[in-house]
């Protein structure tokens, strides 16, 4: 393999010295210009695998130097990757330059870590090299449902980006799949044979975080009558899926980020610091960006996380994919009942037409309760209509006094599930979004007589 080639263009000798040997030592080819005016001609001449730019030269700290030079290399070089380098970062600067198609934007004084790892990362997402472009056939990506536009660039994206070790932050609305799509970037790494190992940030009180991702001693807290793991030792070696990561408290921010930049974490009431081998991946349906100009979420921590980012569209930005996404659920469900259920053409255009706040979980759910309520074989728009439709506190789509009360409408959801799945408790409270003690208290609730 020939070594990378590093252009680096910044006006300070010292830095171009530092930089050139840390690169060195990696066994890259580098080469460093501090005059801004000769860049071009010089990449025109020296070919680099990618270009390491200082946003302030000699004029001022505002970075327009920088970000203009940025504009003429990507003119005449598109195909080169830039990660913009400078001393005077900001959020604007970093968007500004992103806009001007920057690959990635760091803060002097750097890590020489992560530096190593930016570049090694934006090498590699632009190889030529036919193995790391080309779209595979796999059951992770196989899961990843939908032949639209968006969702085959996606797949690209996995493709191209899982090999490398770099961190992930996967945006998009609830219910777009974004625990499916870091599975997938999982599945297809060199880390697959290790642990994925995935925790609902949101859903952790701030008092218990240091405990669920560092773990804990006994007798560390009140109620810590053992040792317990966490989940970055349940990872190692593997990936750890960061899930709403928007959702995380300032105090917690700064405990993530110091075992991000060191590596190194100790449990809640240890006193021996573990070394952790793990890859991030993170995902939020919040604006971070947004976030940071507010103070609500760290700048450092979003750089850090934010090495690649893929943004999941809506449901409704890729409707060509609805009828696949149906027919997808209907034989998951067929394969795991005992009969065949198909819908109609008209159907599927109908739903394909419809809005889905909820996205896919919303479709999914909406057609697994179709099913349930459902004796036929051939289901049509009015099967579907009134769980797409209905609203939770709207009175109007609750039935009239004297038709059903919720009793009655709870037993025979049950009663159908698990005659669909032949007294089969397990996938009839996985298909009703309940546990299977909750299923057990309802069947003894209402006496409801099944075969197991």
């Amino acid at each position: 393999m020939q070594p990378y080639k590093v252009l680096i263009l910044d006006d300070d000798e010292t830095v171009c010295q530092s930089l050139r040997y840390l690169f060195v030592k990696q066994g890259w080819e580098v080469q460093a210009l501090t005059n801004p005016l000769n860049a071009v001609p010089f990449i025109e001449n020296n070919p680099a695998d990618l270009i390491l730019l200082d946003l302030n030269f000699r004029v001022g700290t505002d970075g327009k130097e920088g970000l203009t030079l940025l504009q003429q290399i990507k003119d005449y070089f598109p195909a080169v990757p830039v990660i913009l380098f400078t001393a005077w970062g900001s959020m604007q600067l970093a968007i500004d330059g992103m806009k001007l198609g920057a690959a990635d934007f760091l803060t002097k004084p750097w890590n020489n870590e992560h530096l190593v790892a930016a570049v090694r990362t934006q090498i590699q997402l632009t190889d030529k090299n036919e193995k790391n472009h080309r779209l595979t056939t796999h059951s992770s990506l196989d899961a990843i449902i939908g032949t639209s536009e968006s969702i085959q660039t996606i797949k690209e994206w996995i493709v191209k980006v899982a090999p490398t070790d770099a961190t992930v932050l996967i945006t998009g609305e609830s219910g777009t799949g974004k625990e499916l799509v870091a599975k997938a970037v999982h599945d297809l790494s060199a880390r697959k044979d290790h642990s994925f190992v995935s925790v609902n940030l949101g859903a952790v009180p701030e008092g218990l975080f240091e405990s669920e991702l560092f773990g804990h001693k006994k007798g560390a807290f009140t109620s810590a009558a053992s040792d317990r793991d966490g989940r970055f030792k349940l990872a190692e070696k593997g990936t750890l899926f960061l899930d709403e990561i928007g959702d995380l408290a300032l105090s917690s921010q700064v405990k993530l980020l110091r075992v991000l930049q060191e590596k190194v974490y100790e449990p809640l009431g240890g006193s021996k610091p573990f070394k952790t081998d793990v890859r991030i991946i993170s995902a939020t349906h919040k604006d971070l960006a947004d976030m940071v100009v507010r103070a609500t979420f760290r700048e450092d921590l979003f750089y850090r996380i934010n090495l690649l980012h893929i943004h999941l569209p809506s449901l409704s930005e890729r409707q060509t994919d609805i009828p696949l996404l149906v027919n997808h659920f209907i034989d998951q469900i067929n394969d795991s009942g005992n009969k065949r259920v198909k819908v109609e053409d008209h159907a599927l255009e109908w739903l394909s037409k419809q809005r889905y706040p909820g996205n896919i979980r919303q479709l999914k759910n909406c057609v697994e309760r179709t099913v349930l309520l459902s004796s036929k074989d051939k289901l049509g728009i009015k099967d579907f209509k009134p769980h797409l439709e209905a609203k939770l506190f709207n009175s109007a789509k609750f039935p009239k006094v004297g038709e059903v009360t919720l009793d009655e409408m709870e037993i025979k959801l049950i009663t159908n599930a698990l005659e669909f799945y032949s007294g089969n408790i397990t996938d009839a409270s996985r298909a009703l979004g309940i546990t299977r003690s909750s299923l057990y208290r309802r069947i003894d609730k209402y006496n409801i007589k099944y075969d197991a």
